[in-house]
């Protein structure tokens, strides 16, 4: 096979993957699988949002390229296998889109964007099987606190949820009270977890990301705590013979010091 002589275009990358998983193509590629690939997959999902965090256009280009990357080579193994085509997935998602903006593609008329997601969801409840959950699209192996905040959006949806964040944060106070009272360790889990939670529909009130809020102060403690390193380094210290007092006043060093 000969080299796509047009790089950008989207066939080039189609036809890269299947010449890779062809019969005398590279190792590799031809021995993955669906399962084998799962963990790339999300692997590169986090390399998007780092970028995206980051603010890094130049990393944002190149990370998104390895996520569609890995969307290619999943289509084109269920290709070989007979279950979907690339065209079938794209084709799936481009009548989904129009189906759910019908304000765009239809007749109907919307005032802003919550009404644009009142009706998403709505359209999304009638293609749902009777019977079925709204809640049981929502991806079980999600990080914990994404999950949380999906589900905690969808269930707003139907009313069930308080009229304002003042409601939650008194809920919160009393999940606190109610971890400070627990005894055994089962019961500390979940009163953490109810605490976790609540915290969680707090943060999705207030329109915060949760994981990218999390992902940030990770990031802060990171900086910080590497920078308090680095001062012992420079001073002849040895950070873990310093006294509870000294860290924590080199703690607020760097907190000045690092963003």
């Amino acid at each position: 096979m000969s080299l796509p002589e047009d790089l950008s275009r989207f066939s080039a990358l189609v036809d890269i993957i299947a010449r890779l998983r062809a019969p005398d193509g590279c190792p590799w590629d031809r021995q993955q699988t669906h399962a084998s690939l799962r963990e790339n997959l999300l692997a590169e999902c986090y390399e998007v949002l780092e970028a995206l965090d980051e603010g890094n256009s130049a990393e944002l280009k190149d990370e998104l390229g390895d996520l569609l990357m890995q969307i290619v080579l999943h289509a084109q193994i269920a290709s070989e296998a007979g279950e979907f085509g690339l065209g079938d997935v794209i084709k799936g998602i481009n009548t989904k889109l129009i189906h759910r903006h019908p304000h765009i593609f239809g007749s109907k008329k919307v005032k802003d964007a919550e009404e644009v997601m009142h009706n998403w969801e709505e359209l999304k409840r009638e293609e749902r099987e009777e019977g079925v959950s709204m809640l049981e699209s929502v991806p079980r192996n999600m990080p914990a606190l994404g999950y949380a905040h999906e589900i905690q959006r969808r269930v707003a949806w139907v009313g069930f949820d308080w009229e304002d964040v003042d409601g939650v944060i008194e809920k919160l106070a009393e999940e606190v009270g109610e971890f400070k009272q627990a005894e055994t360790e089962k019961e500390k889990a979940d009163e953490f977890g109810d605490l976790l939670f609540t915290l969680a529909n707090i943060g999705r009130r207030m329109g915060i990301d949760l994981e990218a809020a999390l992902r940030g102060a990770n990031r802060r403690f990171y900086k910080r705590f590497t920078y308090m390193e680095d001062a012992c380094r420079r001073r002849g210290q040895n950070l873990s013979e310093l006294s509870f007092d000294e860290q924590n006043t080199l703690w607020e060093e760097a907190k000045k010091r690092v963003e």
